[in-house]
């Protein structure tokens, strides 16, 4: 017990040492005062996870087509926001893609990145309304491991991020990201539309490649700031590193698994028997690291409810 109260108590104290170093600018932005709301809500998240399935087991699945549409284009619209934001104020604040240290100055370009970079961060938190609409649709089987390791630790760490190190090269991956996550909604959206879209949307297989894509250009990234002694903080590149392995991992599984891998016979024969548009494609989309639902297991009889 004494060894357990010696842990807790270190830990407290490094945190209270962290806060030493921790940008002032962002200090008194929402949720940016302390972490526990951003835990709250991490842990709300995880509830509803557990909560969520069972409320609904014995309930007709609900469509949310308008809610959808309206969500995914609105994720378009703010991930579009995002990335010009931090292209447009990279620009102007002379910013380098190989090597750029953290400016905490009050520089108008570098306030305008941090703020963007927040934006991006409370992204991430409004991206757990994907798991609910998934739960409220009954698409269960779409709510894997790297769905949800993917949604709740991005929430958490980008929270560590923007309190340490709102600028400098966190710019690079956020940009990448946003721009993708421009076309990922995008696909969702037009999915969302109806079945008349599915001969549009052949190109859903090239999500996950891009995603794959990222996660190798932000190794590389952090690996050449590492080797050329970048003055930014080597404890975000080394955590960038690690945590982009995790998901080349689980995102490579994934497509092996979706794309790769021939099915059986029967399962062929299945997938045909349950395709009808929309509930391959909408979040109800099939999110570029999920796999897309057997609706023959997961929806009674009858008419789904709608909004």
């Amino acid at each position: 017990m004494e060894g357990v109260m010696h842990l807790v108590n270190g830990t407290v104290e490094f945190y209270k040492w962290s806060l030493t170093i921790a940008d002032k600018r962002v200090e008194t932005w929402p949720l940016m005062s302390s972490p526990y709301p951003t835990l709250v809500i991490s842990c709300l998240y995880l509830l509803f996870l557990w909560a969520g399935p069972r409320y609904m087991q014995d309930r007709q699945p609900y469509t949310l087509r308008k809610t959808l549409i309206v969500y995914n284009f609105s994720m378009v619209v703010l991930n579009f926001y995002i990335a010009k934001e931090l292209l447009l104020a990279s620009r102007a604040a002379g910013y380098s893609y190989l090597c750029q240290p953290v400016n905490y100055s009050d520089d108008v370009n570098e306030v305008r990145i941090a703020s963007a970079l927040w934006w991006y961060y409370i992204s991430k938190g409004v991206e757990f309304l994907d798991t609910v609409f998934f739960i409220l649709r009954k698409k269960f089987n779409q709510v894997s491991f790297l769905h949800v390791y993917h949604h709740c630790t991005m929430f958490i760490l980008w929270w560590i991020g923007i309190k340490w190190v709102p600028g400098g090269q966190a710019f690079f991956g956020a940009t990448i990201n946003s721009g993708i996550h421009v076309v990922m909604y995008g696909y969702y959206g037009l999915a969302a539309l109806g079945p008349q879209m599915q001969k549009y949307l052949w190109w859903k297989k090239y999500l996950t490649i891009m995603q794959m894509i990222q996660f190798h250009v932000t190794i590389g990234h952090a690996g050449h700031s590492l080797y050329t002694g970048c003055p930014f903080p080597n404890w975000m590149q080394w955590a960038l590193i690690g945590y982009a392995v995790t998901f080349i991992i689980l995102f490579a599984n994934f497509y092996y698994h979706a794309y790769r891998r021939k099915p059986s016979a029967a399962h062929k024969g299945q997938a045909k028997a349950v395709t009808n548009g929309v509930a391959k494609a909408t979040n109800g989309h099939s999110r570029a690291g999920e796999a897309v639902p057997d609706n023959s297991k997961t929806q009674k009889k009858g008419r789904a409810k709608r909004e």
